[in-house]
């Protein structure tokens, strides 16, 4: 199987934390993360704002913080894509 590029992988991340991908696409996923410090990144990311928003104490994100989330992630989409 050809090897998964990282826009592909971050298409999967909440079906891989939740529980929900198949087998076989764990492996892929699994077998991205091992060397691919962008993805493992994500990921580990991700888990920590579920463990914050699954949090039951009220917190406050900074003033812009979705925006500057979003931007950083497409900035990081758009280098994976020229690099192929």
């Amino acid at each position: 199987m050809k090897s998964m590029q990282c826009k592909h992988i971050w298409e999967q991340v909440s079906g891989y934390i939740d529980g929900t991908v198949s087998p076989e696409l764990r492996q892929e996923i699994e077998r991205h993360l091992a060397h691919c410090r962008s993805c493992s990144a994500v990921m580990d990311s991700t888990r920590n704002i579920l463990v914050l928003v699954g949090d039951a104490r009220t917190f406050e994100v900074p003033v812009g913080f979705g925006e500057r989330l979003h931007s950083r992630l497409q900035q990081l989409m758009d280098s994976q894509e020229l690099r192929g």
